[in-house]
């Protein structure tokens, strides 16, 4: 269901858009790396927090670290990392497919400025051997997303 969402999403917003996929797995950012023949920071991986009763997701550069400090200044509350099967169930998208297209319900998103460093990321496109080659700022813009400085980056 989650690449038939993720396919749907982009038919209708933005049909110049071509889900990619993978015979190998793009589960992890070194795995998306190699699948799609680009640098790990291109990667554009998406993480699924709860902050209090809040679940959003932030979108950041596959080199580039969570900062606790700066996630908690930013949204007021210590951020959680959801399990598994609540990524799933809230997402509709399992974990490795995990983006901000297509999603099951409405979620806040934010972009962290981690992206910016690059031309056209590559974020998953709700499944573990799929993805899109999009830029950052038409992500943030298809996605409705707020740009956030969260993350520590790492080249």
């Amino acid at each position: 269901m989650s690449l038939e969402s993720v396919r749907a999403f982009f038919a209708e917003k933005a049909p110049d858009i071509s889900v990619i996929e993978s015979p190998i797995s793009s589960a992890t950012v070194a795995l998306a790396a190699e699948a799609y023949g680009v640098e790990p920071g291109m990667i554009a991986k998406t993480l699924s927090l709860r902050i209090g009763e809040r679940v959003i997701l932030i979108v950041a550069s596959g080199t580039s670290r969570m900062d606790n400090k700066k996630v908690k200044a930013q949204f007021g509350g210590k951020p959680k990392m959801l399990g598994l099967e609540e990524v799933a169930d809230i997402t509709g998208h399992e974990v490795g497919g995990v983006c901000p297209f297509g999603l099951k319900s409405p979620l806040p998103i934010y972009c962290d400025i981690s992206l910016k460093a690059f031309d056209v990321v590559v974020p998953a496109a709700g499944s573990t051997h799929s993805a899109v080659r999009i830029t950052p700022e038409r992500m943030a813009e298809l996605t409705a997303a707020e740009w956030v400085d969260v993350c520590e980056h790492r080249p």
